[in-house]
């Protein structure tokens, strides 16, 4: 056994720091999964959700950050276990020691050609290496972040699909409103154009009934196209192709959210986040890869074995043996080692000021997600009302206007106010719904939307 005192050692390689959250931007697209149909594809909420939960962009990307960690994880767990190695070797052998610097009067000149076979296996172990264990369990910690980061992206996807579904069925209905909008303001240009044909209207009122149908006209060409755009970017949210005709079964609900107790919220979403719990691993890495920055000035133990046969042929060979053992302890190497620990010291920092923002923006986001929906709550209301007297007062000055009683400025202004409060209610209740969507993300309860946003 031969026992040997180094003068410096190597440092272990730390792991690469835990991989981020996939870009916002990330959520957006996807990997298109087939070809479009000919038929039109009926397409519920869940059915997207579904989809998106396999095909988004983001999930695939947080899976294969996940997948990355965990070959860290396995690199780093190598450092720690034994290492072996076999070979073989046939050699063949002719030596000129004239060449070599071997003048020896009388001795041959050229030695051989001789041969002989060499079968070996050998062995590495780091038996003591502090730093080596910090670091694997900081790669352990970095796995965790990672499995948790693609879970909290799950609950991103149901988010951002859930919005683009949402605002696809709020464009639907605004269409519809417009299309109604124009139908009715047909029947007034009509009564309008009847009417000063017989001489009962002046050609004003013809003209102004021509301006409010063609700027419903406009409106509806708008709405059309919005919809269009929208239909075709959640498609790309979902992995669907573009030409793919859909058609969605469910409608935008109207439930009224009760549950509006914040201090209880927030502590549910204290334990649901998966995002927040992510970087309470990411921290604890950062701790382990501190301390084994730390640990990268201990001595350090390496045993190095190997055991083989050698003989000019395998039938007539010996067994040989070789082992060392290795004390590695650094001597002059204060610059690197002291740019390591304060290199892990700031990633520690940065870590712990990550944590407490996020566990702040949590908060916040509860908070902001109870306020939209009390808000857009009491919006739905009054624009229900709104829709309700528009209307009524639409109908009342159609048939003030048909007996002649007045002209029809008033039918106009309350086509304008029917098509103000029905874009009112759309947006309100796209805002209500968007707003319960938002709470499950900021509880942590992307996948129990169905809970939060209610009916169909």
């Amino acid at each position: 056994m031969v026992h040997s005192l180094a003068a410096a050692q190597t440092a272990p390689v730390p792991p690469a720091p835990a991989p981020g959250p996939p870009p916002a931007a990330s959520f957006q697209g996807s990997v298109p999964v087939g070809k479009a149909s000919a038929e039109t594809l009926n397409l519920s909420l869940d059915d997207a959700i579904q989809r998106g939960l396999q095909t988004n962009l983001g999930i695939i990307l947080s899976n294969t950050q996940t997948a990355g960690a965990r070959a860290q994880r396995l690199s780093q767990l190598q450092t720690l276990l034994p290492s072996v190695d076999f070979n073989a070797r046939e050699a063949a052998v002719q030596s000129d020691l004239p060449a070599e610097g071997f003048r020896i009067p009388g001795f041959p000149t050229v030695i051989g050609p001789f041969g002989y076979t060499d079968v070996r296996a050998s062995m590495t172990w780091s038996l003591v290496n502090v730093a080596s264990l910090r670091n694997y369990l900081a790669a352990r910690h970095n796995f965790t972040a990672a499995q948790l980061s693609a879970q909290d992206a799950r609950d991103l996807v149901v988010l951002t699909v859930g919005n683009a579904y949402l605002l696809v069925l709020a464009d639907q209905t605004e269409v519809s409103s417009a299309e109604a909008q124009a139908a009715t303001a047909k029947i007034s240009l009509d009564q309008a154009t009847a009417n000063h044909s017989a001489g009962t209207a002046p050609l004003l009122d013809e003209l102004r009934a021509k301006v409010d149908y063609q700027s419903i006209e406009q409106q509806l060409i708008a709405a059309q196209d919005a919809l269009e755009k929208d239909k075709l970017a959640l498609k790309r949210i979902i992995g669907l192709p573009l030409d793919q005709r859909i058609h969605l079964t469910d409608k935008a609900p109207y439930a009224p959210y009760d549950t509006l107790n914040a201090d209880a919220l927030i502590k549910q979403a204290e334990q649901n986040r998966k995002d927040l719990a992510a970087l309470v691993e990411v921290t604890a890495a950062a701790a382990a890869q501190r301390k084994a920055a730390t640990a990268a000035r201990l001595p350090t133990i390496q045993t190095d074995a190997d055991y083989g046969d050698i003989g000019p042929t395998l039938a007539h060979s010996h067994g040989t043996v070789d082992a060392s053992a290795t004390l590695s302890v650094p001597v002059f190497a204060e610059f690197a080692l002291r740019g390591q620990a304060q290199q892990a010291q700031a990633q520690l920092d940065t870590a712990q000021a990550q944590l407490s923002d996020k566990q702040a923006q949590i908060e916040a986001d509860v908070r902001d997600a109870l306020l939209d929906i009390a808000s857009a709550q009491k919006q739905v209301q009054v624009a229900q009302s709104s829709m309700a007297l528009a209307n009524e007062a639409l109908k009342e000055a159609q048939e003030r206007y048909a007996n002649g009683v007045s002209d029809n400025l008033a039918v106009s202004q309350a086509q304008q106010s029917v098509a103000q409060a029905d874009s009112q209610y759309v947006a309100s209740l796209y805002r209500h719904n968007v707003a319960k969507l938002s709470l499950a993300r900021a509880l942590g309860a992307g996948l129990d939307y169905k809970k939060y946003v209610g009916g169909k």
